[in-house]
């Protein structure tokens, strides 16, 4: 992983479902990443919740992608 790559997480699925439940949406509501992305951790498959983590001005800033 590059230094200013932000910070890529494979979500377990008791936590996609609790995130899905928070901001009720689907699966298929969440912006899409490919399989093929550089920056995707290894053993990703599609269908799999990615965590992005970008730093903003000493605040960390999360957001959610979808493999496919």
């Amino acid at each position: 992983m590059h230094a200013l790559q932000p910070k890529h997480t494979k979500m377990k699925s008791q936590e996609v479902e609790s995130l899905l439940n928070k901001f009720n949406i689907s699966l298929l509501q969440l912006p899409k990443i490919k399989f093929t992305d550089p920056a995707l951790p290894e053993g990703c498959n599609e269908g799999d919740v990615i965590k992005i983590e970008r730093r903003n001005d000493k605040e960390v800033v999360e957001f959610y992608r979808v493999v496919i």
